[in-house]
């Protein structure tokens, strides 16, 4: 996910561009070390225009995880053909989704590294970033019409099963250092929402 390329338009050019520069500072220097001075050299705009939108380096680095996040949720849900039946189209949809997240391996390490820096709210972001994937799971499932297999366990509490579980997978693959090969978790990925979604009701 390349910042400049990525990250959706917030409806503010100096937004956008102290984001980008959050981005750049954290993926040169690390979180804990950044600086507010950093961020905007980074993005070529003063402190001022920096508090005017941003309280603290904080809340700079959540409105990045929340937009960059967003960005790599509309690239999975562009990828689903909501025509089609969700299990034939499964696979496709997590290469092109991993394949977002592999684009920019130092903004990926920022999404699921470095916002833990922030401790409680860093957790809170992240959780309802899991959320708004977990619903997007739910709404595919839903509109598919299906034999069930008595499942009893509910469909969203399944699909939360399943965000963590890959995102644990692409964890693991930041922390061995192959994130170059994160297009190799699409097999197992898809197989793992297959087999936890089998006959969901």
């Amino acid at each position: 996910m390349d910042a400049t390329t990525t990250l959706p338009e917030a409806g503010n050019d100096y937004r956008s561009r102290l984001l980008g520069g959050m981005a750049a500072s954290v993926a040169h220097r690390g979180y804990a070390v950044t600086t507010v001075a950093d961020i905007v050299r980074e993005a070529g705009v003063s402190k001022r225009t920096f508090y005017e939108h941003f309280a603290t380096k904080s809340d700079c680095l959540i409105a990045l995880y929340q937009s960059a996040s967003h960005a790599a949720l509309k690239v999975l849900k562009d990828a689903m053909d909501p025509q089609r039946e969700w299990t034939s189209q499964v696979e496709y949809a997590l290469q092109v989704y991993l394949g977002c997240l592999a684009s920019d391996p130092q903004l990926l390490r920022t999404l699921f590294i470095e916002i833990l820096h922030l401790g409680q709210p860093g957790l809170a972001v992240r959780r309802q970033m899991y959320q708004e994937l977990a619903d997007f799971i739910v709404q595919v499932v839903a509109a598919t019409p299906r034999q069930g297999m008595g499942q009893t366990i509910p469909v969203a509490t399944l699909a939360m099963a399943i965000v963590g579980g890959i995102n644990e997978l692409v964890l693991k693959a930041i922390e061995d250092d192959r994130t170059e090969h994160l297009l190799e978790l699409a097999a197992p990925a898809s197989a793992l929402v297959r087999a936890v979604l089998s006959g969901a009701d």
